[in-house]
């Protein structure tokens, strides 16, 4: 999805990326060398050949936000890596909260990989082969996507399992999860190959939004769509703050215990649902009201932060959970802390 964003720097400022012809080529430099040996003059008679004097060129002009995003891949990479690696080796893990967490820890995978083959696409593969772009397109479209509807199908299930307390560790509820994150992972698959199917704008450049060869169209609709998943998260965990507060005046005997607990909890929440609408609401916003023809710094200081939310999706959904906490543990030295908390998750735990 950011394929074209060096290209699109380099022609805004004039130099940049390197990946900007019409700048970085210049007849009568010593870097490039001419086939012919006539006068350079003769401009009907000119082959020019660029030798890897030019190619050293580019590379010392790598953009910076390029590299940025790049590290921040390799991150992802690596800690959604760890997270999938705990799960397939942990066989007691296999609730439908891991099956969850494990779809987002897969989504945000590729979300990396993509951002490492989107920097590879631009600076050491031919970017303006249409099978690069429209592949580097459908991976972060899917991935993206996917991670942020795990994230509301985590939400989902943390809110049923409170709803539904009696119920919830039933049958019915495991093949309701992995219809669930069939469902995740076929929608976001089509929307990943929309732009192959012919929905993008390598056509007609007036068309395309901040990142190229997604349409201005496509861009918008996505952005709307997860402006309406965030308000769903939203209106869920305000319910799921009425159910704990409830269960905890329920309680008579513990309601100093419960309402201290209760509190840190709907705190956590609200720290959660914070940093992922900081994450992803200034590019979302930023798609609807934006196009190509703003600078590309601009789009680039939007996208960083939305990557970020990836980073930080292992430690939230991943790391905090005692029993992924216990299996790295042991995965590490062989045992755990005392102080590790031996109590059985559950989804309502926040």
């Amino acid at each position: 999805m950011i394929l074209s964003l060096a290209a699109v720097a380099a022609m805004s400022s004039g130099g940049g990326s390197g990946l900007n012809s019409s700048s970085s080529f210049d007849p009568f430099d010593s870097s490039t060398s001419w086939s012919l040996a006539e006068d350079p003059g003769n401009s009907s008679s000119l082959t020019p050949d660029l030798q890897p004097a030019t190619t050293a060129v580019a590379f010392s002009e790598v953009n910076p936000w390029d590299v940025a995003l790049c590290v921040t891949g390799t991150l992802i990479s690596c800690e959604n890596a760890l997270v999938i690696a705990v799960l397939f080796y942990t066989p007691t893990l296999r609730a439908p909260m891991f099956v969850l967490i494990g779809s987002l820890a897969a989504a945000d995978l590729l979300a990396g990989l993509g951002l490492i083959l989107n920097f590879v696409f631009t600076y050491l593969v031919d970017a303006s082969v249409e099978f690069v772009t429209l592949l580097s397109v459908a991976l972060l479209i899917s991935a993206f996507s996917a991670s942020v509807l795990n994230i509301l199908a985590i939400t989902v299930d943390r809110y049923l399992s409170l709803y539904n307390a009696l119920t919830y560790h039933t049958e019915r509820t495991v093949t309701f999860t992995y219809v669930m994150v069939v469902l995740i992972w076929a929608l976001c698959l089509t929307l990943g190959l929309l732009p192959a199917l012919g929905w993008n704008c390598l056509r007609d450049e007036s068309a395309c939004s901040i990142c190229r060869p997604v349409t201005k169209a496509n861009a918008v609709a996505l952005a709307v769509a997860f402006l309406l998943v965030f308000a769903l998260m939203m209106q869920l965990y305000l319910q799921i703050c009425r159910i704990a507060f409830r269960h905890a005046q329920q309680i008579a005997v513990q309601h100093q215990f419960i309402a201290m607990s209760t509190t840190k909890g709907v705190s956590t929440l609200s720290a959660i649902l914070c940093a992922f609408g900081a994450c992803w609401l200034p590019f979302a916003m930023y798609s609807i009201v934006a196009d190509s023809s703003y600078p590309a710094i601009y789009t680039y200081a939007a996208v960083l932060p939305a990557t970020c939310c990836s980073v930080i999706n292992p430690i939230v959904y991943a790391f905090r959970n005692p029993d992924i906490q216990k299996s790295l543990w042991m995965a590490c030295c062989g045992c755990f802390p005392s102080n590790l908390s031996l109590r059985p998750r559950t989804s309502s735990d926040v």
